[in-house]
């Protein structure tokens, strides 16, 4: 991988902060928790708005910790706005594609053959199939957008609860998240750590499948019926089409062709980085064609042109469907950005660093090490990629002197650990909030626990496998 792409996916995480401030652990850490007690009392208690708990939540981190409230400021705004232009323009991108998926039929006939060829006690499996294909290549919220209209359907069509059938998708699109390369995440500990590309891939295929049948299906299993929730309405289709027009929509071949659009391309991009040198002309139009914000903005015009002629929509039709579709999403993009605001705001603090600085001379195996300096990591901050970043570069000395599949296994570890209980300070604990409609209470029933069921039993594969090889 090159450096271009590590700086760029530690930009991103919001890693990138030149200086952190020399703040004392026995004010930071109690700054961070009550920054987050803060939000999760005014959300739960009070029933104030999350954006509102996010922004009042990250100023409490900064009063108590000490920092200026100028710099506090700064931090979350510089968050927020990152935020908000990375992910946001997907979510605005995605909704886009996911409305015109639906307003066509396309989502429909997806649903109609996936319903169709499993019974109520395979659906979730093949759900966690489709969410680890859409999820392998991409950023989870990314993934998360795209598959929104199909797992809202699914769960209307098989009458299942949305927690029954989301969670298998979403346990498929984590575990690509920090297990599997090409994904960046994992990109980002194999350059670090000096790993092997193809074993590391290898290992995360094996440590993934069965990760993702534990945490996916046979959790879901508990989890609805923990949160019973009816799906939201979020991308039902246009009132006003007729019976006709709905009796016309594109194929499974042509639907499956616009959704796979995307993936097919940010997977070319992570690929053409790996295999391809620098300068190399398909390097660079792959790497333009991948960058996710072009990635899905084609995905839109290759919607219009596939699923919008394909059920006999004008671009009159096409507009109004694209149109409608940014109203219901755009208190989401706030919260989501929010959230990204308050984990600058903990990067910023240094809680990062201080979490290092405590298990980097423990003396417990190298596995369970990376696993637990990830897992403290993405608790502190809520990013999965920072906790990926940080977690490597404690670990870079360690993995000098070990084995390559030694090495592959300490990046597995460390995937495993970046994805470990997401909560109140990680934007994608509001996505799926948001977009699933639960309380946060039940968001840490289904979505949070899933997480933590993902992590732990990753580690325990990794261990498996670390007796073995």
């Amino acid at each position: 991988m090159t450096t271009d792409l590590f700086s760029a996916l530690h930009q991103w995480a919001g890693a990138d902060t030149p200086e952190v401030p020399d703040i004392p652990a026995a004010r930071l850490i109690p700054a961070a928790l009550l920054g987050i007690a803060v939000i999760v009392v005014l959300i739960t208690k009070f029933k104030f708005h999350p954006f509102l708990g996010l922004t009042l939540g990250s100023l409490t981190v900064g009063a108590v910790a000490g920092v200026e409230m100028a710099a506090v400021v700064d931090s979350f705004t510089k968050g927020f706005g990152s935020t908000a232009a990375g992910v946001g323009t997907l979510i605005a991108l995605g909704a886009m594609f996911g409305k015109l998926l639906a307003d066509s039929g396309g989502a429909d006939e997806i649903v109609d053959t996936i319903v169709g060829r499993s019974s109520a006690r395979t659906l979730p499996w093949a759900m966690a199939g489709v969410g680890a294909l859409i999820g392998l290549p991409m950023f989870f919220e990314i993934g998360l957008v795209l598959l929104m209209p199909v797992i809202f359907l699914v769960a209307r069509r098989s009458g299942l609860s949305i927690v029954k059938v989301g969670i298998p998708a979403l346990a498929g699109l984590s575990a690509m998240h920090g297990l599997v390369p090409p994904h960046p995440g994992p990109l980002v500990a194999i350059d670090a750590l000096k790993a092997n590309l193809g074993l590391t891939l290898a290992l995360g295929v094996l440590v993934a499948i069965p990760t993702v049948a534990v945490s996916g299906p046979l959790f879901a299993r508990f989890a609805g019926r923990w949160v019973d929730v009816p799906p939201p309405a979020l991308f039902e289709t246009s009132e006003d089409t007729t019976g006709e027009e709905r009796a016309k929509r594109p194929s499974f071949g042509t639907t499956l062709f616009a959704v796979l659009t995307p993936v097919v391309l940010m997977m070319g991009k992570a690929l053409a980085d790996i295999f391809l040198a620098e300068g190399h002309v398909l390097r660079s139009a792959l790497d333009f064609l991948g960058t996710p914000l072009i990635a899905l903005l084609i995905a839109v015009l290759v919607g219009m042109a596939t699923l919008g002629r394909g059920a006999g929509m004008d671009l009159k039709a096409q507009a109004k469907s694209l149109e409608s579709s940014l109203g219901p999403i755009a208190g989401i993009i706030l919260i989501v950005a929010a959230g990204g605001g308050f984990k600058q705001t903990l990067v910023d603090t240094g809680i990062g660093n201080l979490v290092a600085d405590w298990v980097q001379n423990s003396g417990i195996s190298v596995l369970l090490l990376a696993w637990v300096v990830a897992v403290l990591i993405r608790l502190a901050t809520g990013s999965a990629t920072v906790a990926t970043v940080t977690a490597s570069g404690i670990l870079a000395p360690l993995a000098s002197g070990m084995a390559p599949a030694e090495v592959s296994l300490l990046v597995l570890a460390i995937g495993a650990g970046s994805v470990f209980f997401s909560h109140v300070n990680d934007a994608g604990f509001w996505l799926v909030k948001e977009y699933f409609g639960l309380s946060v209470g039940q968001t840490i029933k289904s979505w949070s626990l899933m997480e933590t069921v993902l992590s732990v039993s990753g580690l325990v594969f990794v261990l498996i496998l670390g007796l073995v090889v």
